[in-house]
Protein backbone atom coordinates (compact mmCIF):
# COMPACT_ATOMS: atom_id res chain seq x y z
CA UNK A 1 0.00 0.00 0.00
CA UNK A 2 1.29 3.48 -0.84
CA UNK A 3 1.98 6.09 1.81
CA UNK A 4 -0.87 8.32 2.92
CA UNK A 5 -0.27 12.08 2.68
CA UNK A 6 0.12 12.51 6.43
CA UNK A 7 2.89 9.92 6.59
CA UNK A 8 5.14 12.30 4.63
CA UNK A 9 5.08 14.92 7.37
CA UNK A 10 8.60 16.03 8.36
CA UNK A 11 10.09 13.41 6.10
CA UNK A 12 12.59 13.39 3.24
CA UNK A 13 12.50 13.18 -0.55
CA UNK A 14 15.74 12.17 -2.29
CA UNK A 15 16.59 13.23 -5.85
CA UNK A 16 19.00 11.28 -8.03
CA UNK A 17 20.73 14.38 -9.45
CA UNK A 18 22.50 17.50 -8.28
CA UNK A 19 21.51 19.58 -11.34
CA UNK A 20 20.11 22.98 -10.37
CA UNK A 21 17.14 22.81 -12.76
CA UNK A 22 16.07 19.42 -11.42
CA UNK A 23 16.42 20.53 -7.80
CA UNK A 24 14.29 23.58 -8.57
CA UNK A 25 11.68 21.36 -10.20
CA UNK A 26 11.38 19.08 -7.17
CA UNK A 27 11.17 22.02 -4.76
CA UNK A 28 8.48 23.66 -6.90
CA UNK A 29 6.48 20.44 -7.19
CA UNK A 30 6.64 19.90 -3.43
CA UNK A 31 5.38 23.46 -2.91
CA UNK A 32 2.51 22.87 -5.36
CA UNK A 33 1.47 19.70 -3.53
CA UNK A 34 1.81 21.45 -0.17
CA UNK A 35 -0.85 23.95 -1.29
CA UNK A 36 -3.44 21.16 -1.21
CA UNK A 37 -1.75 18.82 1.27
CA UNK A 38 -0.18 20.94 4.07
CA UNK A 39 1.87 18.02 5.43
CA UNK A 40 4.15 18.38 2.41
CA UNK A 41 5.22 21.87 3.51
CA UNK A 42 7.74 20.33 5.93
CA UNK A 43 9.23 17.81 3.49
CA UNK A 44 13.01 18.04 3.18
CA UNK A 45 14.90 17.51 -0.07
CA UNK A 46 18.20 15.68 -0.44
CA UNK A 47 19.96 15.75 -3.84
CA UNK A 48 22.77 13.40 -4.85
CA UNK A 49 24.61 12.91 -8.14
CA UNK A 50 24.27 9.30 -9.30
CA UNK A 51 25.62 7.07 -12.06
CA UNK A 52 23.25 5.14 -14.30
CA UNK A 53 23.54 2.82 -17.29
CA UNK A 54 20.99 4.69 -19.44
CA UNK A 55 22.37 6.66 -22.45
CA UNK A 56 23.69 10.17 -21.81
CA UNK A 57 21.31 11.34 -24.56
CA UNK A 58 18.10 9.27 -24.44
CA UNK A 59 16.31 9.10 -27.80
CA UNK A 60 13.16 7.14 -26.94
CA UNK A 61 10.48 7.13 -24.26
CA UNK A 62 11.77 3.74 -23.12
CA UNK A 63 15.27 5.11 -22.56
CA UNK A 64 13.87 8.18 -20.81
CA UNK A 65 11.65 6.17 -18.49
CA UNK A 66 14.41 3.67 -17.78
CA UNK A 67 16.81 6.51 -17.01
CA UNK A 68 14.36 8.17 -14.63
CA UNK A 69 13.73 4.92 -12.78
CA UNK A 70 17.44 4.09 -12.60
CA UNK A 71 18.13 7.50 -11.05
CA UNK A 72 15.52 6.98 -8.36
CA UNK A 73 16.81 3.49 -7.59
CA UNK A 74 20.43 4.66 -7.65
CA UNK A 75 19.87 7.42 -5.11
CA UNK A 76 18.03 4.92 -2.92
CA UNK A 77 21.02 2.56 -2.98
CA UNK A 78 23.47 5.43 -2.46
CA UNK A 79 21.71 6.66 0.66
CA UNK A 80 21.47 3.14 2.06
CA UNK A 81 25.23 2.75 1.64
CA UNK A 82 25.59 5.97 3.64
CA UNK A 83 23.22 4.51 6.25
CA UNK A 84 20.61 7.10 5.33
CA UNK A 85 17.15 6.80 3.88
CA UNK A 86 14.28 8.85 2.48
CA UNK A 87 10.54 8.39 2.22
CA UNK A 88 10.44 8.95 -1.53
CA UNK A 89 13.15 8.61 -4.17
CA UNK A 90 12.97 10.65 -7.38
CA UNK A 91 14.54 10.32 -10.81
CA UNK A 92 14.25 12.80 -13.69
CA UNK A 93 15.42 12.22 -17.25
CA UNK A 94 15.12 14.44 -20.32
CA UNK A 95 15.82 13.81 -23.99
CA UNK A 96 14.13 13.09 -27.32
CA UNK A 97 11.30 10.91 -28.49
CA UNK A 98 10.53 10.38 -32.19
CA UNK A 99 7.38 8.99 -33.75
CA UNK A 100 6.19 8.44 -37.31
CA UNK A 101 2.75 9.83 -38.24
CA UNK A 102 1.53 8.95 -41.74
CA UNK A 103 5.10 8.24 -42.77
CA UNK A 104 6.47 11.55 -41.47
CA UNK A 105 8.86 11.53 -38.54
CA UNK A 106 8.44 13.99 -35.67
CA UNK A 107 11.00 14.45 -32.90
CA UNK A 108 10.01 15.95 -29.56
CA UNK A 109 11.90 17.22 -26.54
CA UNK A 110 10.35 15.62 -23.49
CA UNK A 111 11.16 14.14 -20.12
CA UNK A 112 9.98 11.65 -17.54
CA UNK A 113 9.84 11.56 -13.75
CA UNK A 114 9.79 8.44 -11.61
CA UNK A 115 8.95 8.37 -7.91
CA UNK A 116 9.18 5.38 -5.59
CA UNK A 117 9.06 4.74 -1.87
CA UNK A 118 11.64 2.01 -2.38
CA UNK A 119 9.26 -0.70 -1.18
CA UNK A 120 8.01 -3.80 -2.98
CA UNK A 121 4.53 -5.26 -3.02
CA UNK A 122 4.85 -8.72 -1.41
CA UNK A 123 2.16 -10.21 -3.66
CA UNK A 124 3.29 -8.89 -7.05
CA UNK A 125 6.96 -8.29 -6.16
CA UNK A 126 6.66 -5.00 -8.01
CA UNK A 127 8.23 -1.82 -6.75
CA UNK A 128 5.89 0.90 -5.45
CA UNK A 129 6.50 3.61 -8.03
CA UNK A 130 4.86 5.89 -10.54
CA UNK A 131 5.90 7.70 -13.74
CA UNK A 132 4.94 11.17 -14.90
CA UNK A 133 5.72 12.88 -18.22
CA UNK A 134 6.58 16.44 -19.16
CA UNK A 135 4.85 18.26 -22.00
CA UNK A 136 6.45 17.82 -25.45
CA UNK A 137 7.79 20.42 -27.87
CA UNK A 138 8.93 19.87 -31.45
CA UNK A 139 12.69 19.91 -31.94
CA UNK A 140 13.93 22.07 -34.86
CA UNK A 141 15.40 20.00 -37.67
CA UNK A 142 18.82 21.65 -37.39
CA UNK A 143 19.09 20.67 -33.72
CA UNK A 144 17.66 17.20 -34.32
CA UNK A 145 20.33 16.45 -36.91
CA UNK A 146 23.19 17.60 -34.70
CA UNK A 147 21.97 15.44 -31.81
CA UNK A 148 20.74 12.28 -33.55
CA UNK A 149 22.86 12.12 -36.68
CA UNK A 150 25.84 13.84 -35.09
CA UNK A 151 25.49 11.66 -31.98
CA UNK A 152 25.97 14.61 -29.64
CA UNK A 153 24.37 15.49 -26.30
CA UNK A 154 21.57 18.05 -26.50
CA UNK A 155 23.10 20.20 -23.76
CA UNK A 156 26.28 20.73 -25.78
CA UNK A 157 24.33 21.46 -28.96
CA UNK A 158 22.09 24.02 -27.25
CA UNK A 159 25.13 25.75 -25.71
CA UNK A 160 26.60 25.97 -29.20
CA UNK A 161 23.38 27.26 -30.77
CA UNK A 162 22.89 30.10 -28.26
CA UNK A 163 26.55 30.81 -27.56
CA UNK A 164 26.30 30.19 -23.83
CA UNK A 165 27.56 27.64 -21.30
CA UNK A 166 25.60 25.13 -19.23
CA UNK A 167 22.18 26.23 -20.45
CA UNK A 168 20.70 22.97 -19.15
CA UNK A 169 21.34 24.07 -15.56
CA UNK A 170 19.25 27.19 -16.16
CA UNK A 171 16.32 27.45 -18.60
CA UNK A 172 17.45 24.40 -20.55
CA UNK A 173 16.54 23.52 -24.12
CA UNK A 174 12.90 24.00 -23.17
CA UNK A 175 13.55 27.64 -22.34
CA UNK A 176 15.45 28.22 -25.58
CA UNK A 177 12.78 26.62 -27.77
CA UNK A 178 9.86 28.34 -26.01
CA UNK A 179 11.55 31.72 -25.39
CA UNK A 180 11.36 30.96 -21.66
CA UNK A 181 7.58 30.49 -21.60
CA UNK A 182 8.42 27.00 -20.34
CA UNK A 183 11.78 26.25 -18.72
CA UNK A 184 13.45 22.91 -18.13
CA UNK A 185 12.57 23.19 -14.47
CA UNK A 186 8.89 23.91 -15.15
CA UNK A 187 8.60 20.99 -17.56
CA UNK A 188 9.97 18.62 -14.91
CA UNK A 189 7.74 20.21 -12.26
CA UNK A 190 4.65 19.14 -14.23
CA UNK A 191 6.02 15.61 -14.65
CA UNK A 192 6.65 15.41 -10.91
CA UNK A 193 3.14 16.52 -10.00
CA UNK A 194 1.93 13.56 -12.06
CA UNK A 195 4.46 11.09 -10.64
CA UNK A 196 3.80 12.20 -7.05
CA UNK A 197 0.03 11.65 -7.46
CA UNK A 198 -0.19 8.21 -5.75
CA UNK A 199 1.61 9.67 -2.74
CA UNK A 200 -0.54 12.79 -2.22
CA UNK A 201 -3.78 11.28 -3.53
CA UNK A 202 -3.52 7.68 -2.28
CA UNK A 203 -7.27 7.03 -2.01
CA UNK A 204 -7.47 6.63 -5.78
CA UNK A 205 -4.28 4.57 -6.14
CA UNK A 206 -4.70 1.89 -3.48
Amino acid sequence: MLNSPLQLQSKTIALGSDRAAKIMAVRAAIARVAAIEPAWASVKLVARAVEISAPAMPLTDWELMQGARERAQAVCLLLKKQKLEADLYVGLEGGFHSISIDGEWHTFLRGWAYVTDGKTDPETEREHGCFGATPSITVPESIRKKVIEGKRELGLVIDEVVGARDVRSRQGAWGILSRDLVTRSLSFELALIAAFAPFYNPALYT
